[in-house]
């Protein structure tokens, strides 16, 4: 798929913006306003919250949810490329 791996330098977050600002937002909108009772409870939220996330349409995607963003981006590929 021409996904390649690269390592940044540890305790540089400046690198790695948009997986810091990812948790950043997540700790604001699902782990600050939320009680967990149980593992269960937690897993049962986390879901709700991830289906919520991944169908919310985006400025960055064009107004498209991440689940449209990757289906259209798959729709694209041909059969040999993936």
């Amino acid at each position: 798929m021409g996904i390649r791996h690269k390592q940044i330098r540890p305790y540089t977050p400046r690198h790695n913006g948009k997986v810091e600002r990812s948790h950043r937002k997540d700790g604001e909108r699902f782990y600050a306003g939320r009680k967990f009772y149980s593992l269960e409870d937690y897993n049962k939220q986390l879901k709700r919250y991830m289906n919520e996330y991944n169908n919310f349409p985006m400025r960055p995607l064009n107004w498209l949810s991440p689940n449209e963003y990757l289906a259209s981006f798959f729709s694209k590929q041909s059969v040999t490329n993936v």
